[in-house]
């Protein structure tokens, strides 16, 4: 059986091919001690699910600044107009239910201790535009911010353009003490959402104590969540599905590149699938990055590819029917603790393209491969595909 190739709508030329890896971890490989990996620095308790926002007290309507909320009026300027009548000190501006058609190139800018607060029908909506970089809602150099509720709606079906990537739903770049949680994002030209840097290098200036919980991520071109440099990003009770369209097409990507370094990421209680490509991607000047209780099914990449982040720990994980490796552990990816995970029926691109149950043991182990620069690996008591005993 050959499941090295990627099936057509896959990564392409992002991930390297399979049978470029390296030794394949297997229930019965030899494993290093746990005692002989450093604790990662998120053992210090970093994160919560709520987090402590320093929000003002003042609440402004949209309705009394001119919004109209009707599908139809562009009301990026009353939203604004709302956020800016906030005193100094800030407070809550309130979106009621409705859509609200929105300039992306203006987007709707969030100042230092505001909570934009969507009703639960409340739609923020992207006019269509040919652009090939735009922002429903930025939260750029400010801190304690707050976007609860409602949802965040791109124009990807509309889009009267051929290129870029960056048509982004959501935007957090600089900022620190954000909170985000209990909306959905979805139909970006783009990502659904971005937490990362402005600037580059020793200058960047990086997104710090972010949370995402009950965000729902869907239908994104690009991907669902990017996670470029930035630290201490918590993402509880979420999902990112759906991603298509254009490369990586990942549940969640944590790709800084070299505009800087992503450390202490936690993902937990979230899931992946359906994805076009990988359920999630992990690449390099990454570091300190914790899965629990994370699932990545049915996404037509890896469940989870690495390429050379240093620090990972996945416990307590489902990694299952992907179309390529359960888990692939790439480059010079070092400290890697794998515990109690189900990795299993996964590397399923050759038994559709045989019509062959997924859930027959297969010949070659097909769930977790580790290249041969890869350091540093430890399992216990996990889960993987049975293979044929004859």
């Amino acid at each position: 059986m050959n499941i090295t190739s990627a099936p057509k709508g896959a990564l392409g030329n992002r991930v390297p091919r399979l049978n470029t890896r390296g030794k394949i971890l297997t229930a019965i490989a030899a494993s290093l001690t746990l005692a002989s990996v450093a604790v990662p620095a998120s053992a210090t308790n970093w994160w919560t699910t709520t987090p402590t926002v320093s929000i003002g007290t003042t609440a402004l309507n949209v309705k009394n600044f001119g919004a109209m909320g009707n599908g139809v009026t562009d009301d990026t300027a009353a939203i604004q107009a709302a956020i800016n009548a906030l005193p100094a000190s800030g407070g809550t501006v309130v979106v009621p239910n409705g859509t609200y058609m929105i300039n992306a190139l203006k987007a709707i800018n969030l100042r230092s201790h505001v909570r934009l607060s969507m009703w639960g029908s409340a739609y923020l909506k992207a006019i269509a535009n040919s652009a090939s970089r735009y922002w429903v809602v930025k939260a750029w150099n400010v801190n304690n911010v707050e976007i609860v509720g409602g949802n965040v709606v791109g124009e990807r079906n509309q889009h009267v353009g051929t290129t870029g990537e960056w048509g982004y739903g959501i935007n957090v770049s600089g900022s620190s003490n954000v909170y985000v949680h209990d909306i959905h994002v979805s139909d970006s030209w783009g990502d659904g959402l971005l937490v990362g840097a402005i600037g580059s290098g020793t200058s960047a200036v990086l997104s710090t104590n972010v949370t995402l919980n009950r965000v729902t991520s869907s239908n994104n071109r690009r991907q669902g969540l990017t996670i470029a440099p930035a630290t201490q990003v918590y993402v509880v009770n979420s999902s990112f599905n759906g991603s298509n369209g254009t490369a990586p097409q990942s549940g969640i990507d944590i790709e800084p590149m070299t505009q800087g370094s992503t450390q202490h990421v936690r993902l937990e209680n979230v899931t992946v699938a359906n994805n076009a490509g990988s359920g999630l991607e992990i690449r390099d000047y990454v570091s300190d990055v914790v899965l629990n209780k994370f699932t990545s099914q049915n996404n037509k990449g890896y469940g989870v590819y690495t390429n050379s982040p240093n620090g990972l720990v996945i416990s307590n994980s489902t990694l299952s029917q992907n179309w390529l490796f359960g888990l692939d552990i790439g480059g010079t990816t070092n400290n890697v603790q794998l515990i109690g995970n189900t990795i299993n029926w996964n590397g399923d691109a050759w038994f559709y393209n045989n019509n062959v149950s997924i859930f027959t043991p297969g010949w070659v182990p097909r769930d977790v491969t580790i290249s041969s620069t890869a350091t540093n690996i430890t399992q216990s008591s996990n889960l993987i595909s049975p293979l044929r005993t004859k």
